[in-house]
């Protein structure tokens, strides 16, 4: 059968897919024993079309009791969505499988419109696992996909760790594993999987508009630069996970947080003979102290180790002051940028996870002196005081009018929880080993296992 183009209409499935068996190792490493439900990324396109057949058939065979739920974002952006949507509800209906549709809703943005459809997506598929009650979402990522990221990646000079692509797992704001369990498998092959089944799928017809920097990477590529480029991810997130473990295993060794908001180092990094783990090490912190979403750039953070190692030093990188004094080696966040008292973002500063009643009639800033005053007296004494003030000074602390109450957390009906910056929203699954180094180090939400029995799936 031909794919759907543009408009959808019911599948017939007639005669079933091909034997389970030509693709369980795809689902074999994902941890399902225990589980009582996954949800399904469905969009209607051929690759997630066939991850729900395939799923749905290994499931059956494997884990007859596991509840599925397929779940279909429509953005609001085409008037087809609503057919589309409907197209799948009916074909998991054929398979026995639960149906959502969840909307995004609301105006659009102007620019980054692709960015941003796809965190509501996010957004909205780990609300449907919360509500089906599992902290795991499959979505139909393919070779190609990842062929496609890697390449546009290396023409933007994002190599390095970008060069990893597409990891095999991604957990979405500490709380959703989004799984590819089709990550190794080409998009042709899902395709010839489903014409010989007598499957129909959906074709978008925003996956052949050239205006997309992914669509023009998609036609530029070769079978044989699909290939390769495969090939050299695995290769590249090995390296990133390595490296990872190096980095982890030194800060959890050689840093501590003596005060909130306060990172110590022991400047006897700055003379281990390999560098590249504690350089990476880091960026991390920098990143972390600061509440940045990205590491710093690299060649940047390799001038800042230089300038560190030479002996005692002050400077300023990621919104973070780098001190080496003779009482150590420390990170703080600047006094520079932060929020303004009354900032309602989720997360306070890209550092903490804040909860108020606000209808109280309260706001989250920065502390006054009197309430720094009162941490500075039960701060240990091998700190300087002159850098706990500062650490101090820039905690997210619970104002009414022009009174402050406290730090966040301390004041009843606030919650103030630490977050991993580079990773509170996505933290990639060759990421974990540093993420919970730092987890550890500053007292976040600790990080939950991957979806993966034993070995990873890039290795089975």
């Amino acid at each position: 059968m031909s794919p759907m183009a543009g408009m959808a209409r019911t599948t017939r499935i007639e005669g079933g897919m091909p034997p389970i068996s030509e693709f369980d190792h795809c689902f074999d490493r994902l941890a399902l024993a225990g589980r009582d439900c996954v949800v399904l990324g469905v969009s209607g396109g051929s690759d997630s079309m066939a991850l729900m057949q395939l799923f749905s058939g290994y499931a059956r065979q494997s884990f007859p009791a596991l509840r599925l739920v397929a779940v279909t974002v429509d953005h609001g952006l085409r008037k087809e969505a609503a057919a589309e949507a409907l197209f799948v509800a009916e074909a998991a209906a054929g398979l026995g499988i639960e149906h959502r549709t969840l909307v995004w809703g609301g105006p659009k943005p102007a620019t980054g419109l692709m960015e941003a459809a796809r965190d509501a997506r996010h957004r909205l598929l780990a609300q449907a696992a919360r509500e089906a009650g599992t902290d795991l979402v499959l979505i139909a990522h393919t070779r190609d996909d990842q062929a496609e990221t890697i390449a546009m990646r290396a023409e933007r000079g994002e190599g390095g760790r970008g060069g990893a692509g597409i990891a095999e797992a991604t957990l979405h704001e500490g709380a959703t594993w989004f799984a590819r369990p089709l990550l190794g498998v080409r998009r042709v092959v899902l395709r010839a999987a489903l014409e010989r089944a007598g499957t129909d799928w959906i074709d978008d017809p925003s996956n052949e508009d050239v205006r997309y920097e992914r669509v023009r990477m998609r036609a530029a590529l070769s079978e044989a630069g699909i290939e390769t480029t495969g090939r050299a991810a695995g290769d590249a997130a090995n390296r990133r996970t390595a490296l990872g473990e190096e980095a982890a295993a030194l800060i959890a060794a050689r840093a501590t947080m003596p005060v909130w908001g306060l990172i110590r180092l022991d400047p006897a990094i700055f003379a281990l003979s390999e560098k590249s783990a504690a350089i990476y090490a880091l960026r991390i912190l920098f990143a972390t102290a600061g509440g940045q979403t990205y590491l710093p750039d690299e060649q940047r953070a390799v001038a800042a180790f230089a300038s560190l190692a030479g002996g005692p030093a002050r400077l300023t990188l990621a919104g973070v002051v780098a001190e080496r004094n003779r009482d150590g080696f420390f990170l703080y966040r600047e006094n520079r940028n932060l929020p303004a008292r009354g900032d309602a973002s989720p997360i306070w500063d890209g550092r903490y996870r804040i909860t108020h009643a606000d209808s109280a009639g309260t706001a989250i800033g920065e502390p006054d002196e009197d309430t720094v005053g009162m941490l500075l007296q039960n701060a240990p004494s091998d700190v300087p005081a002159r850098l706990a003030r500062a650490a101090f000074a820039r905690l997210p602390a619970v104002w009414r009018s022009e009174e402050c109450l406290g730090l966040a957390g301390t004041v009843e009906g606030t919650t103030c929880e630490p977050v991993v910056a580079p990773w509170a929203r996505y933290l990639p699954s060759f990421d974990i080993a540093p993420a919970r180094a730092v987890s550890a180090l500053i007292g976040a939400r600790p990080v939950p296992e991957a979806p993966f029995s034993g070995r990873s799936m890039r290795e089975a």
